[in-house]
C-alpha cells in the first residue's frame, strides 16, 4: 500500500490564496476549505487508499516556548483563519482521518506519522504531500518521499541531497545554521547555504563542528537545530489500516450546503 500524508494547513493556505487571485479578491467564507476537500477527492479518485490529514488547531506550539520570534497567528488573515477549525470538521465527517495539532505543530504530525507508517512492511511508499523544507527530514531513499503538489516533484534522498547539498538527516542542522524566515529563527550570521552544506558535509551535524567554527554562535545553533527538528513521536495510530478511506460519514451530508457545494457530497460518494 502507499500511505499519503497530507500537510492540512498548506493546503488550506494555497487554496485560499489561490482563490483569491481568481476571484479578484472576493472570498468565499469556506472557499478554502470546499478546495482542499476537492483535492483530497481528487486524490482518492486516482488511487489514494489511506490517508491522513495534518493540521495546526492553533499556530502556536511549543517551540514558542524555546524562542520567543517563533512564528505565531499574528498576521493570518481573518478570512482564512476563520476557515481553520471547519476544515478539520470537513475532513472527519468525510471520513478522512484529520490530527489537530495543538502542542506539536502539523509537521511533527506528518514527522511521526511517516515514521509510524514506514515501520509496517505492508507499506511500499510514504507520501508526504507538502513544499515544507522542514519535511525533507522525513525522507527515507525512495521509500518515504516528499511531493510539491505545486511545483510537480516527489523529492527522494536523492533529490534532498540535490537540492539542499546534505543527506535528509542532515537537514536540520542546515536549516539551523541557514535559518527559515517562515518560521521565525534568523540561522547564524554570515552562513548561507553553500557554506553550511560545505562544513556539514566536512564535520557532520553541529555537535561534531570543531569548537572554532561556529564559536560563540554554537549554542544559538543548537537551539535553531531543536526548533528544525521535527518530533516523530506523536501517538496519531496504531496501525496503517486506520487510514484506510472508506467513505463519507453520514454527516457529511449536511456540509453541501453548510459549505455552499453540493458536489461534494455525491463525488464522495461515487469515490
Amino acid at each position: 500500500m502507499i500511505v499519503h500524508l497530507i500537510d492540512g494547513t498548506y493546503e488550506l493556505f494555497r487554496q485560499f490564496y489561490g482563490r483569491r487571485h481568481l476571484s479578484k479578491g472576493k472570498d468565499e467564507p469556506f472557499g478554502a476549505v470546499v478546495g482542499v476537500l476537492h483535492s483530497v477527492l481528487e486524490m482518492i479518485e486516482t488511487g489514494a487508499t489511506h490517508v491522513g490529514v495534518a493540521t495546526d488547531h492553533v499556530i502556536e506550539s511549543f517551540r514558542n516556548g524555546l524562542w520567543p520570534e517563533y512564528k505565531t497567528g499574528e498576521g493570518i488573515e481573518p478570512a482564512l483563519l476563520a476557515q481553520f477549525h471547519p476544515l478539520e470538521e470537513a475532513l472527519a465527517a468525510m471520513g478522512v482521518v484529520v490530527w489537530p495539532m495543538v502542542e506539536l505543530e502539523a509537521d511533527d504530525a506528518l514527522a511521526s506519522a511517516a515514521y509510524i507508517a514506514a515501520r509496517d512492511d505492508r507499506v511500499e511508499r510514504v507520501c508526504i504531500w507538502t513544499p515544507d523544507k522542514d519535511l525533507a527530514q522525513c525522507v527515507r531513499g525512495d521509500r518515504v518521499v516528499q511531493v510539491d503538489r505545486k511545483g510537480h516533484k516527489i523529492r527522494n534522498a536523492a533529490g534532498v541531497r540535490e537540492k539542499f547539498g546534505v543527506e535528509p538527516g542532515l537537514i536540520p542542522d542546515f536549516l539551523a545554521l541557514v535559518g527559515d524566515a517562515a518560521d521565525g529563527y534568523p540561522g547564524i550570521p554570515g552562513i548561507g547555504a553553500v557554506t553550511a552544506a560545505r562544513l556539514l558535509n566536512q564535520h557532520g551535524s553541529i555537535e561534531h563542528f570543531p569548537a572554532n567554527v561556529l564559536g560563540d554562535s554554537r549554542d544559538r545553533a543548537l537551539l535553531f537545530k531543536q526548533l528544525a527538528t521535527l518530533r516523530t513521536d506523536a501517538p496519531l495510530f496504531r496501525d496503517v489500516d486506520e487510514l484506510e478511506w472508506r467513505g463519507p460519514t453520514d454527516g457529511f451530508a449536511a456540509y453541501g450546503p453548510l459549505l455552499g457545494d453540493s458536489r461534494l457530497l455525491e463525488r464522495s460518494l461515487q469515490a
